[in-house]
């Protein structure tokens, strides 16, 4: 049986919380669910040998080794493999990513060279009639000029970009090669951890609130809230309840609020972080790549096109007689209108769906925000929520002297340290009481 593979989630937030963490300290860092943050922290810690340490409230700790990580390293093979393929992949993806702009280089060189030997051919065919007169085929010499493109794959590259930059005109970290499939394809999603920033948010703005807050604190960074956004319906909280462990308390005017007890227990005293006052989509864009970069990339693809026109007027046309070399300057200018026309038309439709997809996430940003104004005008029953949610709140912070147990040492030796302290105790109550 396989051993279960320790949260990634919560392995960044143990190692961003100075690996001493309770459950509740795990769960709002990482925005996890509270039952998974606990069983999260007991896979870590079987599986690296962490301490769990109990205060006398209850509360459990957990302490790891800041080392945990080759810990696992050394300890799990799937851990190594993942390691490993997550690297290969990195190349890999690279090296897709760059295709795209070499297989475009390689068609307009193999179609430029294709158009030269059609020509040359078609000028021979012609020149056999009247082979005395020039004294030979026919001389082009503008076409033994061919535009070099392989520059792009010079390591200097990005320097043009520095001495672009020094001329006040745009730059892009992309290189040609990279700049070309953001052409095609973008950048990929920019809220890509849109889940993971909303519930790392909505779980550090309890926090900030020693875990207690109303519902209108919370609906700035949600997106289903329903169709009545009002006091009355608050159902979109119960998810964040559920992943939280909180529950709902009403108060003698029948308002509800909501307290958080895991969020409130710490074993360092917390300080009120800054989080944005709503969760705030990013707008898609065209490309990373620079305007010059752009204008090149669309500037070859059209060149594409227009040379495989040019080919398949030559190789339809008759320029070509022999068997072999007409099937190759077919299949290069089938590539090249092919490729070309994908090339040219992919960005097109890309950017008519980007237009739409930002005018949804304008949508909900301008949604979002309505909701924070809510909660920032002086409305009497927010007020009085406010008001009554502050006898929730509380933190508390565990000390090493609250702690009655701890894995990390001898059962008994913990016993005897604890008896001592009682016994201490006592003594200094009698002293006291002596003294009176």
């Amino acid at each position: 049986m396989n051993n279960p593979t320790p949260d990634p989630a919560v392995m960044k937030a143990v190692e961003r919380l100075d690996y001493r963490v309770t459950v509740g300290d795990v769960a709002a860092q990482a925005g996890l669910d509270v039952n998974l943050a606990q069983q999260g922290l007991l896979v870590l810690a079987s599986e690296t040998g962490g301490h769990l340490q109990v205060a006398e409230s209850g509360e459990m700790i957990y302490q790891f080794p800041p080392d945990f990580r080759n810990v696992l390293r050394d300890k799990s093979f799937r851990l190594r493999l993942k390691e490993w393929w997550e690297k290969v992949w990195r190349v890999l993806f690279y090296l897709i990513r760059i295709s795209f702009g070499i297989v475009l280089i390689l068609l307009i060189v193999l179609a430029i060279v294709a158009i030269i030997l059609a020509v040359f051919a078609l000028n021979s065919s012609r020149g056999d009639d009247d082979r005395g007169d020039s004294g030979g085929g026919f001389n082009m010499p503008g076409f033994w000029f061919t535009p070099d493109f392989f520059w792009i794959f010079s390591p200097n590259y990005d320097r043009g970009y520095e001495r672009r930059r020094a001329k006040g005109q745009s730059d892009s970290q992309l290189n040609f090669l990279e700049a070309v499939f953001s052409f095609l394809f973008g950048d990929g999603n920019p809220n890509a951890d849109l889940e993971e920033r909303r519930w790392q948010t909505i779980g550090t703005v309890i926090r900030n609130h020693q875990g207690a807050v109303i519902a209108e604190q919370i609906a700035p960074y949600l997106d289903e809230v329903g169709e009545g956004f009002d006091r009355e319906y608050e159902q979109y909280m119960l998810p964040v309840l559920a992943r939280f462990n909180g529950r709902p308390e009403v108060s003698p005017e029948g308002q509800i609020v909501y307290h958080f007890p895991d969020l409130q227990t710490t074993v360092t005293e917390q300080r009120r972080k800054s989080v944005p006052a709503y969760l705030r989509e990013a707008l898609f864009t065209f490309s990373q790549a620079s305007k010059g970069q752009i204008v090149l990339a669309a500037s070859l693809g059209v060149l594409l096109l227009g040379l495989g026109i040019t080919l398949s007027g030559l190789v339809w046309g008759g320029a070509v007689a022999s068997g072999s070399a007409l099937i190759l300057g077919r299949v290069i200018a089938i590539l090249s209108l092919g490729y070309s026309a994908a090339y040219l038309t992919i960005p097109l439709i890309r950017n008519l769906w980007i237009q739409g997809r930002n005018r949804k996430i304008l949508a909900r940003n301008q949604q979002r925000q309505q909701r924070l104004q809510l909660l920032e005008q002086a409305d009497p029953v927010v007020e009085q929520k406010l008001l009554y949610v502050k006898q929730f709140a509380a933190e508390t912070v565990i000390q090493n002297e609250d702690l009655i147990y701890s894995s990390d040492r001898d059962l008994i030796e913990q016993e005897i340290d604890r008896a001592d302290e009682i016994d201490a105790e006592w003594q200094k109550r009698l002293q006291e009481g002596t003294k009176d």
